[in-house]
């Protein structure tokens, strides 16, 4: 009992101080701004605090991520599996987790050590980088073993005896044949596979191959994954992804959310399929202000699926194409995946935000119209929770998001701020707009959705950092440059359409079984001096490996982002599975289209000198 009461207090501790971090966050690249612009006096030492505040938001969000159980991983295996080997099967996957995080932890320690009293360019010590990246693995290596613990003595057992046996093995074959180089891609390879069948989260897949490679490999000291996890995210850019999520919460808090969608649905909810259309244009909406796919989905579904319902609609269809718009939403900016993309590519990020308008706009009048043409009519009161709200209120709203929109586009095309600069405005205006207009912003709930925001980030990021280690072991070994030259003799001898065909199915593929951001950081830096080779528009490709992605992620069985959409609409994965498959077809025959029509990408970055 006193260890739960611990834990649990450490859990508190540990949002908290992640929650408190993203505020500073907030506060440095807000006060930059503000100096840089308007009194032409630079924070040299922001850019350096801001990341170092990064990385303390990410390691810790993950460890309370971790303690929650919301990391992602692939459990459509294990869900099958017999309830008498699940409880071993999950002892195996906390029993990874563990050691992974001590790997984590003692290696950030040592990384600590080695750089004390090193410096970076503002004079911030370069240990500080590390520092909570070693107490946040701690944490983390205790809430997995507290997940360990939940299980029988003898399902624990016999998972140590199962990871012992196969350390065992490699040691007796390294001393059996001294002299033999082990084959470290079929290890990895079969470590990958492994753990992701078996359900480990996704992040920790990533870090055990990486583990993998440098503990058999006798190449690299451990040091090595714990900087490269920290490289990772020690990037400014990579800020706008906890200040868009934490503006997509901040909506849902304030009350503009449910505001927004029922005004959507007295515009368009007498039509037919009026609610489905609704559904996307809210998600179109919602996407162009949040950035976060998850985000969107809660916002959404936690209105439009129980209108589903109260209509007599079937929630499996309503959350397919819930699904499906969230599939759409992946190219309207400012996408977290978008930022990622253009981060991992070197790529800019304004021109994929112009470079997937189009190709959003697309997909979402595919999705409308197939709405109107299978879809029936349903009343406005089958929205719930605003009855008493005047039209004038909600379209307060409507402007209040608009304004939103504005200050995002606006913003960096201006010149006041980057792309990354403004996703700190977004959050200051989402603030002030909950606390004035709508007045129901407490300092309660602003704290409930710090802490919320700087979990999911922690969540998203981890995985980021975790894929930076993965891609750093992979271009060792050389594998990029052997896909690359497998791509391009076979887009040699075919054109490059085969190239791009391929691209497409590789993503769907991996999407499938990958998490979003970690299938475009492995495969974007892999893929994207291909395209480069070939004469494709950088820009163009880009939005194609967003939107395969984005397919993959929400295709049934494997599709991580369809088990979110279900457990937010709560309905099984069975109910939805074959719903969603026609509207991700229509989505599929759009994406060749914007894939062999290149201008449907390019014309507007094009044409804003991108």
């Amino acid at each position: 009992m006193m260890w739960k009461i611990l834990l649990s207090r450490l859990l508190t501790v540990t949002e908290l101080a992640a929650a408190a971090l993203l505020a500073a966050d907030l506060l440095v690249v807000v006060a930059s701004v503000l100096g840089r612009f308007f009194f032409a006096a630079p924070m040299v030492w922001s850019d350096d605090v801001a990341r170092l505040l990064l990385l303390a938001v990410t390691f810790l969000g993950a460890a309370a991520a971790l303690a929650h159980g919301d990391n992602a991983g692939v459990t459509f295996f294990v869900d099958r599996l017999p309830l008498a080997w699940r409880g071993k099967v999950d002892a195996t996957v906390s029993l990874i987790v563990i050691i992974v995080s001590a790997a984590l932890g003692w290696n950030a320690y040592v990384l600590l050590a080695d750089t004390a009293g090193q410096t970076v360019g503002a004079g911030v010590p370069q240990e500080l980088f590390f520092l909570p990246m070693c107490l946040a693995a701690i944490v983390m290596t205790l809430f997995a073993l507290d997940q360990m613990l939940v299980h029988s003595r003898l399902d624990i057992l016999i998972a140590a005896i199962g990871v012992g046996i196969l350390v065992l093995a490699f040691w007796v074959y390294r001393w059996l044949l001294p002299d033999a180089e082990p084959d470290l891609k079929l290890l990895m390879g079969s470590a990958f596979v492994v753990a992701l069948v078996i359900g480990v989260p996704i992040a920790f897949v990533l870090a055990l191959a990486t583990l993998v490679f440098i503990w058999c490999g006798d190449m690299l000291p451990g040091e090595i994954f714990a900087q490269q996890m920290a490289r990772g995210i020690d990037n400014f850019v990579l800020l706008a992804v906890p200040f868009f999520i934490l503006v997509g919460y901040l909506m849902e808090a304030n009350g503009m959310s449910v505001r927004l969608i029922s005004l959507l649905q007295r515009g368009a909810g007498r039509i037919r399929g009026g609610l489905d259309v609704v559904m996307v244009l809210s998600m179109v909406i919602f996407s162009g202000i949040s950035g976060s796919k998850m985000a969107d989905i809660a916002a959404v579904g936690s209105v439009l699926v129980p209108a589903a319902r109260k209509s007599g609609q079937k929630p499996g269809e309503a959350v397919a194409l819930l699904a499906a718009s969230a599939v759409m939403a992946e190219t309207i900016p400012p996408c977290v995946n978008l930022i990622i993309l253009g981060f991992v590519t070197n790529l800019s990020i304004g021109g994929l935000f112009m470079a997937g308008l189009l190709p959003s706009a697309l997909m979402a009048a595919a999705l409308i119209g197939t709405s109107i043409i299978i879809g029936r009519r349903t009343s406005t009161e089958a929205i719930v929770g605003l009855a008493g709200e005047s039209l004038r209120e909600m379209a307060i709203s409507g402007f209040a998001a608009a304004g939103l929109i504005v200050l995002i586009f606006g913003g960096y095309r201006s010149g006041f701020a980057t792309a990354t600069e403004i996703s700190a405005f977004a959050v200051a205006y989402a603030l002030i707009v909950g606390a004035i207009l709508f007045r129901e912003m407490t300092w309660k709930s602003v704290i409930s959705v710090m802490r919320h925001a700087a979990v999911r980030s922690g969540m998203v990021l981890f995985i980021v950092a975790a894929a930076q280690s993965l891609a750093y072991t992979l271009t060792l070994q050389q594998i990029p440059h052997a896909i690359a030259e497998m791509m391009v003799s076979l887009s040699a001898a075919h054109g490059a359409w085969l190239f791009l065909l391929l691209s497409v199915v590789i993503l769907i593929i991996m999407g499938s079984v990958l998490e979003g951001a970690a299938a475009l950081i492995i495969f974007g830096p892999l893929l994207m001096p291909v395209a480069r080779q070939l004469h494709v528009d950088p820009l163009h490709y880009g939005v194609i490996l967003v939107i395969g992605m984005g397919i993959g992620l929400f295709a049934p069985p494997l599709g991580l982002g369809l088990y979110g959409a279900c457990l937010i609409g709560g309905v099984k994965l069975e109910e939805t599975a074959l719903p969603i498959l026609k509207y991700l077809g229509i989505l599929f025959v759009c994406l060749l289209l914007i894939t062999f029509v290149p201008a449907i990408s390019t014309i507007l970055p094009r044409a804003l000198g991108y």
